[in-house]
């Protein structure tokens, strides 16, 4: 589990209850004290650096912009209409191929410490909209639980969604720190979400994460508290092997998970941004990632060429299927040609995915009701 080599607390978050209850879980550190985030930088008080991402030093900070955001998505891909809790930011899972490196550009992790705010703001834009469904992640900026075991968010988001029958909290996440809020009464309103990915490029990409059998068992404990689940196999990386090991997950995804407690799988494959390829190369010697057939796509990203994307999608969808008739797979930021060739249909367009994915969230209404 992830903790700190350093810990740095800004003025106006010291008081803050959240603030104390982390220090107290991290004793063995002497905190050190900033005046504001936006003034930090790493050169003033970054007296123990760490090579070990697992030992990233931990910021506490006030959180002055709105939480609740919009996914940025991507022009002229199809995006699914998430909203993003921007809660924590980066990680120390340490993937190869995070695009978070390249985006943050920074040693440290950042937690937001005024969490009542979040919750005064959620409260105030779901009762203004009672009839728009909120579909909401805190994992774009940082994986929704590494840090849990120090933040106790987990059960406080839980709690809060509970009642909230216009929106769902989707937690998504490579760790098994699940015991926070295993317990907690959740009435479906919490998707736990796992990324998956095989066990080569688990071993070989994703450095601090769990194996998938770890992760999976996780999973199966969820689905036994009755959480609604959700899988995300992106980035698919293509490599000789790759036919034969995601149809592994697969198979031993459903040998442990029962459809009828998946809310939704998305499959996306490997994408970043040009710059993001000499940091991929400086920080992971080791992978090979980005020695594939990768192209600019639409949008500028460096993408596999679009018939191994086609490929790739096309029988994870047809192994899913198989086992799983009715679980609602999508495609997350592809463009509509690339769902059709590779699903055999198509949204078209953002707004009908995003109507698609709010009639999921509706069924569970429904079903609390029958």
């Amino acid at each position: 589990m992830y903790q700190p080599s350093q810990i740095f607390v800004e003025k106006a978050a010291l008081r803050l209850p959240t603030t104390q209850n982390i220090l107290s879980r991290l004793s063995n550190l002497q905190p050190f004290i900033i005046d504001d985030l936006s003034q930090f930088t790493t050169s003033q008080r970054l007296t123990q650096p760490d090579a070990n991402p697992n030992a990233k030093p931990l910021i506490l900070a006030v959180q002055k912009a709105e939480f609740l955001k919009n996914c940025p998505g991507t022009r002229r891909y199809i995006c699914c209409g998430y909203q993003i809790l921007n809660l924590i930011n980066n990680c120390e899972i340490n993937c190869s191929y995070c695009i978070l490196q390249g985006y943050l550009n920074n040693p440290f992790i950042i937690v937001y410490v005024n969490i009542e705010d979040l919750f005064a703001e959620c409260e105030a834009k779901l009762r203004k909209n009672p009839d728009k469904i909120f579909r909401i992640g805190t994992g774009e900026l940082a994986d929704s639980l590494s840090t849990d075991h120090l933040t106790r968010y987990s059960k406080a988001l839980v709690r809060f969604f509970n009642d909230k029958n216009n929106a769902v909290i989707e937690l998504k996440t490579k760790t098994t720190l699940i015991d926070n809020f295993i317990k907690e009464q959740h009435n479906r309103r919490t998707v736990i979400a796992w990324s998956l990915n095989t066990p080569k490029i688990i071993a070989s990409e994703e450095s601090f994460a769990p194996t998938l059998e770890q992760r999976l068992a996780a999973a199966a404990r969820c689905q036994t508290a009755g959480f609604k689940l959700a899988f995300h196999f992106d980035p698919m990386i293509y490599y000789n092997e790759w036919e034969d090991d995601y149809q592994g997950v697969v198979e031993k995804l459903f040998a442990q998970i029962d459809p009828e407690n998946i809310i939704w799988i998305s499959l996306g494959a490997l994408r970043y941004p040009p710059q993001l390829e000499k940091i991929i190369r400086n920080n992971h010697p080791h992978s090979s990632i980005v020695l594939g057939e990768l192209f600019p796509g639409l949008d500028e990203k460096i993408r596999y060429f679009k018939p191994i994307r086609i490929e790739m999608f096309r029988k994870m969808y047809q192994w899913i299927k198989a086992m799983a008739p009715d679980v609602f797979v999508y495609l997350c930021m592809e463009s509509s040609e690339v769902w059709e060739k590779a699903f055999g249909w198509t949204p078209k367009n953002s707004a009908k995915l995003k109507r698609l994915m709010d009639k999921l969230v509706d069924s569970i209404n429904a079903n609390q009701k029958n």
